[in-house]
């Protein structure tokens, strides 16, 4: 279904390389590429949990009933930096509105990095701190292993859009204001 996106995200050189990173996660550079999923089309979104960076546990049924927002980075991703800071901004806009953000902070070698890049940036949404990419790889029929990656859940649970690469602000508020008018 998802097949013909082309997986963009963080890469170590300037022509499309496909950069094999433990045989789990690919890193290939590219135009960033998105895909809004139709209702009947949908699936649901595989079940997962983890801990939280700085401590605590999470689970997906929290994000049950709301639109879910869940973007997969690293604080050694040039692409994550950019994009962060437009997803707090958003984040601020919708959060009263029955959107939840997730962060799932993958490949990261030391936890203290993510910390200090979510400190720097303002963000004010949880992160899960998943360095093996278990969540990642759980999403495995998605793209969510090249980084970043941002998979958005209708209010059912179910996968309704795929981003790969970086996000602008603009497309992100299109696809959210698209899944609140779906329940409207």
């Amino acid at each position: 279904m998802l097949a013909g996106l082309l997986l963009a995200g963080c890469s170590t050189g300037s022509d499309a390389v496909d950069v094999n990173n433990g045989g789990e996660f690919r890193f290939v550079e590219g135009t960033p590429r998105g895909e809004v999923i139709p209702e009947p089309e949908r699936a649901t979104a595989p079940e997962f949990s983890g801990t939280l960076l700085g401590g605590g546990e999470f689970s997906s049924e929290e994000l049950a009933g709301d639109v879910a927002v869940l973007n997969f980075w690293g604080s050694w991703c040039g692409p994550c930096r950019v994009e962060t800071p437009a997803f707090q901004e958003v984040y601020a806009e919708v959060r009263d509105d029955g959107v939840e953000f997730l962060g799932l902070n993958v490949k990261e070698v030391d936890e203290q990095f993510a910390l200090a890049f979510v400190d720097r940036f303002g963000i004010e949404f949880p992160s899960l701190y998943d360095p093996k990419g278990e969540v990642a790889l759980a999403f495995r029929d998605y793209p969510a292993t090249a980084i970043p990656s941002t998979i958005v859940l209708d209010r059912e649970g179910r996968v309704a859009a795929v981003y790969t690469g970086e996000i602008s602000q603009d497309d992100l508020r299109r696809v959210l204001d698209r899944m609140l008018e779906e329940d409207a």
